[in-house]
């Protein structure tokens, strides 16, 4: 299913409208690792989002400000 559709717009100019309002951060970000919660609760605190955890280790990502 297309956004236009999505959206429920009948035209795709009135799509392209609203899309360009969008910021579209960049792409990179700092990673960091936690082994226990007291790491990942000061991993959070400084803005870092958990991602998944691997190997018994908590991975965290931060979008880095361009």
């Amino acid at each position: 299913m297309t956004l236009r559709k999505q959206l429920g717009y009948k035209k795709i100019e009135t799509t392209l409208i609203y899309t360009q309002l969008v910021n579209f951060e960049s792409d990179d970000y700092s990673s960091a690792v936690a082994k226990n919660i007291d790491e990942a609760s000061k991993l959070v605190e400084q803005g870092f989002e958990y991602v998944t955890t691997f190997d018994s280790t908590m991975l965290f990502r931060k979008r880095k400000i361009t």
